[in-house]
């Protein structure tokens, strides 16, 4: 999709990922171009996001295939959407989930409070959580009613993963907030705004 669109792109990993094990992949979510730059996710991973992928001609059918969708304003759907994550990473695969819940701030590049699945996800199952830190593409493709795409660089950023081996739940407010930290951290840097 970058090439095709004449978008130059960069991916920049902490560390090296180990392919032989699973991870959650969790991104902050300002522009409806994090969808394809999550597919520059060092190892192959499926998403957890919104049913209103699903709406999409064409793209919508292959997004219900081979990801898991949610309708965060149904209690039965979220729970069946958590059940599947569950069950993918029994079944030895990735999860990318927005932690955000989808684009909810209206102030990018602040983010707004994570919600609790991913991190429960990762605590249940006892394995690591990376951070991720897309920069530009709130700026690149704005999320305003009119889409537009401006000149620049795609660049994603992979931070370290940190373990969840031992925790608990009553961990994950804890867990949410070290994810956060790392995140905002590197878009302020990343913005020259720290």
């Amino acid at each position: 999709m970058f090439i095709l669109t004449f978008l130059p792109f960069s991916i920049e990993c902490k560390t090296k990922l180990d392919p032989n094990r699973n991870y959650i992949f969790c991104p902050n979510h300002f522009s409806y171009l994090d969808i394809p730059t999550m597919g520059l996710t060092p190892i192959n991973s499926i998403f957890v996001g919104k049913n209103d992928m699903e709406k999409i001609p064409l793209f919508g059918f292959m997004y219900r295939k081979l990801h898991i969708t949610v309708n965060r304003k149904s209690l039965k759907s979220r729970s069946n959407s958590m059940l599947e994550s569950m069950k993918a990473i029994d079944q030895g695969k990735s999860l990318v989930i927005y932690p955000e819940g989808g684009m909810a701030t209206k102030n990018p590049p602040n983010m707004v409070s994570f919600k609790d699945g991913a991190f429960r996800t990762a605590i249940e199952k006892q394995i690591p959580i990376v951070p991720v830190t897309i920069p530009y593409n709130w700026i690149i493709l704005p999320d305003r009613k009119k889409m537009r795409l401006y000149a620049g660089r795609v660049k994603v950023i992979f931070h370290e993963p940190i373990e969840t081996t031992g925790m608990t739940l009553d961990s994950t407010s804890k867990l949410k907030q070290q994810v956060f930290s790392i995140i905002d951290s590197e878009l302020k840097k990343e913005l020259g705004t720290s």
